[in-house]
């Protein structure tokens, strides 16, 4: 065991556990103020349950040793983590009997529990004002049993790490997948883009602004993301050592480009470069940069962050083009930039970074481009399919989308009886919900502009 690699994983675990307040906030100040109270605990349900659900069975299912040729671990290896506390006592430092490379076990349980926390939690945000709570934590459990914990074994298992074998995108199709592009994100964004489908869209959507209701909000939840996004990529390396360093510049600098793109789309399509741009922009250059960061050089960084930014501020256009109500753009954000991200790898990887492989761009052909893009593409169809028998599911049996009555009212005074903000005690005699919109002949909307009649 090395005491320096488990400080620094410990480290990133703390990073990446603030990462679902963090989102928590970003989703909370993006909905409608009478929606507000709900879009954060979503967040914080999908924290309270997982972490539990990890330490019963999910660790053992996505970590436990191969019983299905790459697509699960066994559920019952490390029940209850069961075999994985032991140490040598004092005489050896407290040294542990079971290591993962050269950090305890219990240290890698921790970093991965917070990694299947935050992957749940971002889908709810293509479900805001319109998912009862207690669907929602039932959907929440089951999708993590079927859905990410089988995935988090295809992608994060390696053979011999914490058992023999692992599973069969990390070690048979060999697909890069740094930090999560295909497991957390692409798996996040098609959830949320099926869950979005089955619960149908929101009331008054394309025809009503449903403006962000605190902006300064949206960007104190992007920064805690940019801030705990270092755990959750350079923590990956699982040591402190030169690969966590490059991994935190590639890091950093598609952050910076990728909003730096968003802003300038926005500028040249709508007129202006707003702050919600720049939360977002943000956070599509995490995303797309997580699962490439140990593959690429600085500039390749620059290029996947740049073109993120790009092509996510477009991206969350198309639901009003397609007519599906996806609230807080997950689709546009996590699936598209998850895709490109992943595919990137073929394209822009170097033998000189830590992951070894060269991509198209760098004379390594199309060999690395069709494993990445299989593993994407596994990926999303498998989370889009189970998705969408699972809410429908729940949808037929116990009701998982809002009554329009009490949409109206506000989602938080009918599932949580509070509101976000007492504005009664200002004697102003606002609606908490803001109010009947303005008859704007073209409005804000979550992202960019939306036509609205009068």
């Amino acid at each position: 065991m090395d005491t320096g690699d488990t400080a620094w994983v410990l480290t990133s675990a703390a990073l990446v556990l603030l990462m679902t307040p963090g989102l928590a906030l970003f989703y909370g100040g993006m909905v409608r103020a009478k929606s507000v109270l709900n879009m954060m605990m979503m967040s914080f349900g999908a924290l309270a349950l997982i972490s539990v659900l990890w330490v019963l069975w999910g660790y053992s299912m996505a970590f436990g040793d191969d019983v299905g040729g790459g697509l699960l671990g066994d559920p019952f290896e490390f029940f209850g983590l069961s075999g994985l506390m032991g140490t040598n006592g004092l005489e050896g430092g407290f040294q542990s009997n079971s290591l993962v490379f050269t950090i305890p076990s219990m240290a890698f349980v921790a970093f991965q529990a917070v990694f299947a926390i935050i992957t749940v939690a971002l889908i709810s945000g293509a479900v805001a004002d319109r998912a009862r709570f207690g669907p929602w934590m039932l959907f929440a459990g089951v999708w993590a049993t079927v859905v990410y914990f089988p995935v988090a074994h295809w992608v994060f298992a390696f053979d011999g790490a914490e058992s023999e074998t692992g599973g069969w995108i990390a070690n048979q199709l060999l697909a890069i997948d740094f930090a999560g592009g295909t497991a957390v994100h692409i798996n996040a964004g098609a959830a949320g883009l099926a869950l979005a489908l089955v619960l149908g869209k929101r009331r008054g959507f394309g025809r009503e602004p449903m403006r962000p209701h605190n902006l300064p909000l949206v960007m104190l939840g992007a920064g805690l993301l940019w801030f705990g996004w270092f755990g959750f990529n350079s923590g990956s390396a699982l040591s402190a050592n030169g690969q966590a360093a490059t991994v935190w510049v590639t890091t950093v600098a598609a952050t910076g480009a990728a909003i730096l793109g968003w802003l300038v789309t926005e500028r040249f399509r709508d007129g202006h470069a707003t702050s919600l741009g720049a939360a977002s922009g943000a956070v599509a250059g995490l995303v797309a940069i997580t699962p490439a960061c140990s593959a690429v050089n600085p500039v390749g960084a620059l290029v996947i962050g740049l073109v993120a930014g790009v092509l996510c501020a477009l991206a969350v256009g198309l639901k009003y083009k397609l007519g599906y109500d996806d609230s807080l753009d997950v689709v546009g954000v996590h699936l598209v930039g998850g895709l490109w991200g992943t595919l990137a790898v073929g394209l822009f990887a170097t033998s000189t970074a830590t992951a070894g492989v060269d991509g198209l761009f760098f004379g390594g052909g199309v060999d690395q481009l069709w494993r990445q893009a299989v593993g994407a593409l596994a990926v999303l169809v498998f989370s889009f399919v189970l998705t969408w028998v699972i809410a429908t599911a729940i949808q037929r049996t116990v009701g998982f989308r809002l009554d329009v009555e009490d949409e109206v009212t506000g989602i938080d005074q009918v599932e949580h009886a509070e509101t976000g903000y007492d504005l009664g005690t200002l004697g102003g005699g606002g609606l908490v919900g803001g109010g009947a919109p303005r008859p704007d002949a073209r409005t804000s909307t979550a992202h960019g502009t939306s036509e609205v009649s009068a």
